[in-house]
This record gives C-alpha cells, structure tokens and sequence, in this order.
C-alpha cells in the first residue's frame, strides 16, 4: 500500500554511513519480481535506449562507437581539457559536458550493442572521471545545475553502472545528488518540485529503499493537482515560499496546474505552459508509464486531469497540435531549435496507459507523423489565468498574447536568455499557414515591431533587468465559445506613456485586428506591427486597383487595399499607408542570449516586415486591417475574394464586427454602452463585457456567449431588442413588453474560472 501523502510531508535524505551500505545491499523480501524491481529495470532500459539511439546513433540501428572513441581519446586520466571547469557561471557550467561524457560511456559498457560493452577500461576511465568530478564538487552559480542538473546525471550514471562502481565513491556521489531535496530550495510547487522529486525517485530505486520510494511517488502523484491562481483574487499575487519553514514552502502560492489548463511555473502568472508545464507533464507522463500495472499506479482521476492538460493545454497551445507557438514562448526563443516539432513519445505513452481520449490523441500522433489526410480539431480557446488566446483551423493557426493587473508581461532573462523580449507580451498576434513562418527568426527579429503589437518605436529598448513587469490594466479578456472568439485589450505600455484600445475577432477564414485611440506624450513614432517573419517568395501589393510585384528593399506605399506574401492577404478596408521591409536582416544569437555557447556570429535572414506608421506623438489615431490566410493571388487579383466582414464601430470605447457569412456579431464593450446591430436589433450592456451574438437566418438570436475581462461582477445584465427566451443554471431572461425587450441576467464565473466564457444557447 502506497503511503499517504499528509505523512511524508517531511521526507529525509541524511544517510550515514552505514545506513547507506546496509540500504544498497538490501535485497527485497519479494525477490527480483517485485514491483520495485520492475519500475528499476523500466527506469534502466529507458536510459540506455535513450542514449543507444538518441544521442549515439546516427543511422538509429546501431551504436556509434566513434563517439566512444572520441570520448576516450580525449580525456586525460581525469577529466577532458577542453571543458571549462573554471566557469561555474550563470551563463556557463559546460562542466555538464563531464557528466554527460560518464553516462555515454556508460552506456556503451552496457549496451550489448556496443564494441565496448563490458570493456573494463571504459569502467575504468568512468571510475577516474567520476572521482575527479566528486573530488571537485563543482558547484555552479545557478541553484538549478546543483539540485536538479548535476544530481540527475549522477542517479543516471548510477541506475547504469552504480552497481560496479567503488563503495566509497558511491557515496561521495549521494552526498552530491542529495541536493535533489524535496524539502529544501528549488523544489517549489510548479515546473521544479517535479523535476527533484523524479531525481529522489529514481536514487531510491539505486538503493533500492522501497519506503523512500513509496513517500516520493505519492508525492509525484499528489502533484498532479489544479492550484488556485492567487491573482485572480488580489489583482496580483505574493509569495512567501522562501520563509516560514517547510509548511510555508509547499503552497503552491498561484504556481502550477491553472484552471484553464494553463501552467504557471513561477508566482508571477506568466503562461509556462510549453516550457516547464511541458517538462512537468513529461515528468507525471513518464512516473505514470513506468508504474503502470503495479501497485503504485497512479489512480485514473490524477491520469484524466494529465489528459486533459496534455490535449487543453500543450496541444492547443501549439500550431497544428504539432509545433509549439512562437508566441507562446518566453526567453527559449533565445535558443536555437526552440520551436522544433514535438515527437510522439508522451501521447504513445498515454495511449499505453488509458483509453480516455483516446481519439483525439492518435489523431495528434498521426498530426505529428505527417499524416496527409489528417486536419487539426477546431476550436478557438482562452487560458482566463494566462491571458493567452489561441485559435486553430484546418488550415491555419493564430494567437495573441497579453498580460494585465493580475499577471505580468514576460518571464525574466533568466540567465541571460531572452534580453529583448520587452514587447513580446503587448498583444502579440502570430499567424501560421505552414508552421515555420517564424522558425529561428529570433537573433534578427526587429524586437520592437512584434506582430500584432502597437509599440513606441525607441532607439534602443530598456535594460534587459526591465523587461518583466506588472500590467497596468484590468480589462483583458475573451469571449469564446469554443469555436468562434473576440479578443479585447485595453493597452497600457508598462515601457512607454502609451495607450491603445486593441481587439481581435476570429472566425473561420479570416480575422480582424481594430485599434483605437492610440495615444501618446513621448515625441517618437509609434507603430503597429501586422506581421514580421521570414520572407518566403514574392510581396505584392494593389493600389487603386492595380496590383503589382514589389522589387526587395524598405519602402512606405500610399493608399493600398491589400498585401499579399506567403499564401496570406491583409486587407486595409479603408485604403491607407504602410511600410513594408522584404529584404536581409542581421543579428546574432549572442544578442539575445549570452550563454557561454551563444554564437557572436553576425547572420542574415530574408525577413518580411509589414507595419503601420502612426506618426509622432499619435492622438486619438485608429488602424483596421483583416488578415485572410490561404489565399490566392490569382483570386485576389481577378477580384474573386468576398468580404464578409462589417465593422460596425472601431472607437475607444466600443470595438465591434459583424461576420455575414455566418451571422455573427462580436464586440468589446469598453464601458457600458448600446451596440445597434441591424434595424430591428440592438444590444446593451451594463458593465464593461466582452460578448459574441450568433444570429440565424431570420436574424434571430440563437446564443450569447459573454465574459468579464475586469473579473469584478458577478452578474450582467443584458437588454436585447428582441425576443430571447431562456434560463439555465448560470442564467434567465424574461420579456419586458414595454418598452419591449428581452433582460438576460447572466450569473458570471468566479474564484479560479473569473474571466471564463458564459454561453447561453
């Protein structure tokens, strides 16, 4: 029986001396078939294929002895000379290469495949690197590589080969992966607690002390829960994990698993959801793989949340299911490789594990596999504690990003990665047709014309120590139905004296991006970027009804109707000015991350650039444009494409557009006010709201989908121009016959779902 987790709330890692022998030598009572014994022998082959052919194997049929060779011709007789053990900086500790050297050998000495396996110098080189590193004890300047990095690759190097390793050097190397303590530093509630606890885990299975084990894995179980985001109360959140000792230190404090099935890794509300909530999901993904079918299986509740956040979070935050959003991302994108697919390893292994939903995540796999005959699920999703919105179709994928009074902007440049983000955050609106638009576009991205966003244009961005902040504004929000969403942000740069209404309506071929009153003291441009990403073919343009091929370069074009690049068309429905660059742009890595292997290199990239200038010291000034991917030129060209969209008011108090096509209407209230939507129909609102009006054919009302991006009410009161009658749990109308409206009170989410969509059908 597993023990309760309420009696391992101090879990103890201080061995002596002879506890430790008595406790490697411990053989179990229920001999090599016991459960333990199979989670140990999973854990191992794990590793060993990981490293067989992950790592070594270039053709993934074999070892790569070369590699092995390499290695060992290298090293010295105690360490390799070309690592940099001296750098125990933020930005260095390559010694990890040192580690990592270790475990390939090895796994080479126990892999049958290998020229090398059971090779008694290979042992015997490990031995002597393995001494030099625990003689040592590099210890390095971010917590992260002394209690996760470096205690992860000893549990590695000892699940491996620790059995043959000398008593005495085994344990030197505990006292170095006991810093792997779940009661201590960097184990706080989020993407880390995880981490340590599957590195504690994984010792215990070494030295083979069940009880340990038993307390860690109903920890890792325990973690798979939904914490409340403390922002959402406070308008802001606090954290007092560093003091009042171990009590204290396990609140979760706003950290992990959000209601929305977003992620937070840290307490300041910033979405984690394709960084350490993918690592965290990982971690219960693998923990659950390598206990299935024993006793200490994790129980099906704790497996469908873990579903759930896989398929509501991971998969819809990322293009296509596929490819992780670019917007999404916080200092990775600093990182070459950051946007890299994602492999099939954690749905196969969920599939293993249940059958629910099962459907949609073989459809992710064969997404993932380059299925030709498969398309992504529909759906437009807001993450309400995350401030983040994404919307998938068929064919093309979007999101904005946002931050307000209850979040803030950015995650830090931690250890010098991500030192231009500063605008990443202010409405960040990134589209994707193919799914490489922006593929390692970071080192020559222009950082202050971010597509989507509305920026101060400056000679240079503030200090990198600046970048994260708080949000000024508490109306941020979303309405969305699942299907259909509206986007509403009330702009207030935590950079710059700027303001800006700014909203985004979604429907299924096309999207809408209003702005208004954009204002501004400081006496600079301020622009709004429509799209920046890589150049891929040719740029035209039609002005006055002529189109035309645009030659490379960086030009301001007068009175256009539409652009056309890369399969997409962004339409100016009132004829106006842009600037558009489609040529070379340089940059280095090392710009934008300072880490010891960061390329200072100056490299070019075809970049295309498309921006409106909204001159110095703008007042009051408005931008509208339609984006309508996978359209044609020739369509375009010949006058084929309709419009379906009307933009019925663009002000800084009320953004709205009517979609004809499907007889949708979808509006920002910025304040209470009266939307008149066709004769016969108008709509008010009594408080700020974000809301979507589906109509059917006789243009009557057929659902209201509403939010609260202030998350202050707890209901709203709606007064429609016609008949809407219905009531349900969260709502109830009832006809006034005179004057002659429909009252729809609706009840409004709160605690951990304020900001949620409320549909009425």
């Amino acid at each position: 029986m597993k023990t309760n987790y309420l009696n391992s709330n101090r879990v103890l890692f201080f061995y002596n001396k002879l506890a430790l022998l008595l406790l490697f030598n411990f053989n179990f009572i229920n001999g090599q078939s016991s459960d333990i014994d199979i989670i140990r022998d999973r854990v191992y082959h794990t590793i060993l294929d990981n490293y067989n052919y992950s790592v070594f194997s270039s053709t993934e049929s074999g070892f790569d002895d070369e590699a092995i060779k390499k290695i060992l011709s290298d090293f010295d007789g105690n360490k390799w000379p070309y690592i940099r053990y001296e750098d125990v900086s933020r930005e260095g500790f390559d010694n990890t290469i040192h580690l990592n050297n270790l475990l390939r050998l090895a796994v080479a000495y126990k892999s049958s495949a290998s020229n090398y396996f059971n090779d008694n110098n290979i042992l015997k080189t490990i031995i002597r690197g393995l001494k030099f590193w625990c003689d040592n004890d590099f210890i390095g300047e971010n917590w992260w590589n002394n209690q996760i990095g470096t205690p992860r690759m000893l549990v590695r190097i000892m699940l491996v080969i620790g059995d043959e390793l000398p008593q005495k050097l085994i344990l030197k190397s505990q006292k170095i992966i006991d810093r792997a303590d779940i009661t201590k530093g960097g184990s706080r509630p989020g993407g880390d607690r995880i981490k340590v606890a599957s590195i504690a885990a994984k010792n215990q299975l070494f030295l083979k002390n069940q009880t340990q084990f038993e307390l860690i894995i109903n920890i890792i179980e325990n973690e798979i829960k939904f914490v409340d985001w403390i922002g959402t109360e406070f308008g802001y959140t606090y954290s007092n994990s560093d003091t009042g000792g171990f009590n204290e230190f396990i609140k979760a404090n706003g950290r992990g698993l959000q209601y929305d099935y977003s992620f937070h890794h840290r307490t300041d509300g910033v979405n984690n959801t394709l960084s350490y909530g993918l690592g965290w999901a990982y971690a219960f993904v693998e923990w659950a793989f390598y206990t299935r079918n024993t006793d200490y299986s994790f129980s099906s509740d704790k497996s469908k949340i873990l579903v759930d956040y896989y398929l509501d979070g991971v998969c819809k935050t990322s293009v296509y299911g596929v490819k992780p959003d670019f917007g999404a991302k916080n200092r990775s994108i600093s990182r070459i490789g950051s946007t890299k697919a994602f492999d099939n390893e954690i749905p196969k292994k969920i599939l293993a594990l249940t059958s629910y939903r099962s459907d949609e995540l073989k459809q992710i796999i064969k997404l993932r596999s380059k299925d030709a005959n498969v398309k992504p699920i529909s759906h437009a999703t807001y993450y309400w504690n995350s401030e983040h919105f994404a919307f998938q179709r068929p064919d093309f994928y979007s999101s904005v990003r946002l931050y307000s009074s209850r979040n803030m902007n950015m995650e830090s440049p931690y250890n010098s990665e991500g030192l231009l983000n500063h605008h990443r955050g202010d409405g960040a609106n990134h589209l994707y047709t193919y799914g490489y638009e922006y593929e390692d576009i970071s080192p020559v991205l222009d950082y202050q014309k971010i597509p989507g966003t509305t920026v101060v244009q400056k000679k240079k961005l503030p200090h990198h120590h600046d970048i994260k902040k708080l949000g000024f504004t508490d109306f941020v929000g979303a309405a969305t139905d699942g299907n259909y969403g509206v986007v509403g942000f009330d702009f207030k740069s935590i950079h710059d004296p700027l303001v800006a209404r700014k909203s985004w309506f979604f429907f299924d071929d096309q999207y809408v991006c209003l702005g208004s009153g954009i204002s501004t003291k400081s006496k600079n441009e301020v622009n709004t970027t429509i799209n920046q990403c890589l150049l891929n073919g040719a740029v035209n343009i039609s002005s006055k009804g002529k189109s035309r091929k645009l030659d490379n370069g960086s030009q301001v074009y007068h009175d256009i109707e539409w652009i056309h690049h890369d399969n997409v068309a962004y339409f100016l429905p009132v004829s106006g000015d842009i600037e558009l660059h489609n040529d070379f742009s340089e940059g280095s890595w090392w710009r934008i991350n300072r880490q010891i292997d960061s390329s200072k290199d100056q490299i070019s990239k075809e970049v295309f650039k498309l921006w409106i200038d909204h001159g110095v010291s703008p007042n009051n000034e408005s931008y509208e444009y339609i984006v309508r991917p996978n359209t044609n030129l020739d369509e375009l060209e010949k006058g084929k494409v309709t419009n379906p969209i009307d933009i019925i008011s663009n002000t800084p108090y009320l953004q709205a557009v009517q979609n004809k096509e499907v007889n949708l209407i979808q509006a920002v209230f910025y304040r209470a006010g009266q939307l008149e939507i066709i004769d016969e129909l108008t709509i008010q609102a009594s408080a700020p709201c974000i809301l979507m009006l589906q109509l059917n054919q006789n243009d009557q009302v057929e659902q209201i989908t509403v939010s609260d991006p202030n998350r202050e009410l707890s209901i709203l009161v709606l007064n429609l121009s016609k008949k809407f009658e219905a009531s349900a749990e969260n709502y109830r109308s009832e006809w006034i016959a005179d004057p002659g409206y429909t009252r729809v009170i609706v009840n409004l989410p709160t605690q951990g779902y304020s900001g949620k969509s409320v549909v009425i059908r």
